[in-house]
């Protein structure tokens, strides 16, 4: 325990680990105070963001990149997973599917190229493992054709029901969860030995913490953040009124930057590392995991904790989001290199969609 009493005493930004209990206490005694539970729970996610990403990196350098940043990834979805299955509970579909949306073009975009822009500016270029960004931009194109043709036929053809909609979307999401399992055995059994991570050197990287330390911080951070997200969203609706921020805007773009904030912590410390395996994986890896195996969960477990079951239908911008994000990872991680102008050309197509989010909601 000391490895984590050292660095939480040796680092100010940990210090704010003492609004955890705050926010988790103010849920239960002021639960109406929305805009303070929002100020709140961002204060407490940013240092348990930032433990998070410690301990990733500490079993990154025993597992390899690869292993760690698909543990970070399916760590930190189960946030994702968290909320997403409360709303599904209530019956708030077109909440859960901006989420799943919203989360898919925040890792693709947003992570991966913030990633390039922080470690660009410190490394002139860097290099990372092609196979597995290919894989991953593989998986991520595969899982928003899924996404596609359900919304694609619904538009284009009015006398398709519900029914064909509902067996369309089982069917699909029994696929994608079958190549999500493929390509775990693909990259982590089978072909192992192509997805190793690139050569990096940084000089006085701090020694990792103990591999059991490591995994207990993993766990126990991860079920507080899953708590304090928990919390964000009750209050971010009505806290985005306040602050004048759009349905949307607050949907697609805040939840999802608050639900990930823990895995980009993690990304963006290895690209400053040099360690821009770690990041892709994180970025790329998440992102596929959402649209692969969260997606096609909630579309089957809508069935028994929904009110009725939950189909693949997004709405057309979304679809085109998605669609546009998956291009584009296809497209900057084609050399297996990257500089910090990469990372801004990845970012400007994000913010593009910010900004129309922002001042023209998607039809609900």
């Amino acid at each position: 325990m000391n490895p984590l009493l050292k660095e939480i005493r040796h680092n100010p930004l940990l210090w704010l680990l003492a609004f955890v209990p705050v926010v988790l206490a103010a849920s239960k005694l002021m639960p109406g105070s929305h805009t303070l539970l929002f100020v709140l729970s961002v204060l407490a996610i940013v240092p348990l963001a930032a433990l998070l990403s410690h301990a990733t990196e500490s079993v990154a350098a025993k597992t390899g990149d690869a292993v760690g940043g698909l543990l970070n990834a399916t760590l930190g979805n189960l946030t994702e997973l968290v909320i997403a299955l409360t709303a599904l509970r209530a019956g708030e579909y077109m909440l859960v599917k901006a989420s799943i949306a919203g989360a898919i073009v925040t890792n693709t975009l947003f992570m991966l190229g913030a990633s390039f822009l922080l470690g660009g500016l410190k490394h002139h270029v860097q290099e990372f493992n092609l196979s597995g960004a290919r894989l991953q931009a593989g998986l991520l194109f595969l899982a928003t054709v899924a996404l596609l043709v359900p919304s694609a036929i619904a538009a284009a053809d009015s006398t398709t029901g519900t029914e064909f909609t509902g067996k369309l979307s089982v069917g699909l999401s029994l696929l994608l969860i079958t190549a999500y399992g493929l390509g775990l055995l693909f990259s982590l059994k089978t072909h192992r030995e192509v997805f190793g991570g690139a050569a990096h050197d940084e000089a006085g990287e701090e020694a990792p913490w103990p591999i059991g330390l490591a995994l207990a911080t993993l766990a126990g951070v991860t079920l507080l953040v899953a708590l304090v997200s928990e919390v964000f969203v009750e209050s971010v609706q009505e806290a985005a009124v306040t602050f004048g921020m759009t349905q949307a805007f607050v949907g697609f773009i805040v939840v999802a930057l608050v639900g990930a904030a823990a895995e980009m912590a993690a990304a963006f410390s290895g690209a400053r590392k040099n360690r821009l395996d770690l990041s892709v994986g994180i970025a790329l890896g998440s992102a596929a995991q959402i649209a692969l195996f969260v997606a096609p969960v909630l579309v089957l477990l809508s069935y028994f904790l929904g009110p009725s079951p939950m189909d693949l239908c997004f709405w057309p911008g979304a679809v085109v989001m998605m669609l546009i994000a998956a291009l584009t990872a296809s497209l900057v991680t084609s050399s297996g290199r990257s500089a910090w102008f990469v990372g801004v050309l990845v970012l400007m197509v994000y913010l593009i969609f910010a900004m129309t989010l922002y001042l023209l909601p998607p039809a609900r």
